[in-house]
């Protein structure tokens, strides 16, 4: 199916995440709360995205907002040479295989998984309405790697990313860096929740809550991303 743009904004619900503050020290918000469309979408545009506080994810549902934040501002990515030559190696796809990229990030052999059945279910249908994406990786007619995330206005907050073969993640995270910046609109940021190492080496920084949070007020005025 289609994926319509602009997306469509669901009915919102009774919780009110869009007026959660963070303290000063926790990355954990709050629990509990539903993982509808309107409580999601509240949730991102707070600066908010979910993780199950039980074992694997499992519910309750927690509401983070981490201190510093990972963020990749498009024009700071780093495409070394070795990558460039691998981006000819793959097919990439846009919104082909939103699912199945959403069930290998939620591979049971991974280490600290966290996505459950609930999270593929809230997420598949935030694709169908608009607002969740999937850059894949395919390799002679297979899925090798892929990321999935949320977009809204110049916003695309990645929520996990997976591959089978070596460079495949890193492609798909190129391939996004091309969307977000096609229109060279200076607001769009890319979130990647924790910084990590490896994200780093890519141009990934940490940024204070504070400033995420004024870039991410910004962000949402931005035209939305095209995926098509």
């Amino acid at each position: 199916m289609s994926v319509p743009y602009p997306p469509q904004e669901p009915a919102t619900t009774e919780w009110a995440l869009g007026r959660v503050r963070p303290t000063d020290d926790e990355d954990l918000v709050a629990a509990g709360a539903d993982l509808e469309p309107g409580t999601l979408l509240a949730a991102y545009r707070a600066g908010l995205f979910p993780m199950g506080l039980g074992d694997h994810g499992a519910r309750p549902i927690g509401w983070w907002s981490p201190e510093p934040r990972g963020v990749l501002v498009p024009g700071e990515f780093r495409e070394r040479r070795s990558l460039k030559k691998a981006r000819a190696k793959f097919d990439v796809r846009v919104d082909t295989a939103f699912v199945d990229v959403m069930r290998r990030c939620a591979d049971p052999e991974r280490e600290g998984r966290w996505i459950t059945d609930e999270i593929v279910s809230a997420y598949t249908e935030m694709h169908h309405l608009g607002w969740a994406h999937s850059i894949e990786s395919w390799r002679d007619g297979e899925l090798v790697g892929g990321l999935y995330g949320i977009a809204i206005g110049g916003l695309f907050a990645g929520e996990s990313m997976f591959h089978t073969v070596p460079d495949a993640s890193k492609v798909a995270l190129a391939a996004l860096v091309d969307i977000v910046r096609a229109d060279d609109d200076p607001r769009r940021i890319i979130d990647v929740q924790w910084a990590t190492e490896h994200l780093a080496g890519l141009g990934v920084a940490e940024w204070p809550r504070a400033r995420y949070l004024t870039a991410l007020e910004t962000a949402l005025k931005a035209p939305p991303l095209r995926f098509g």
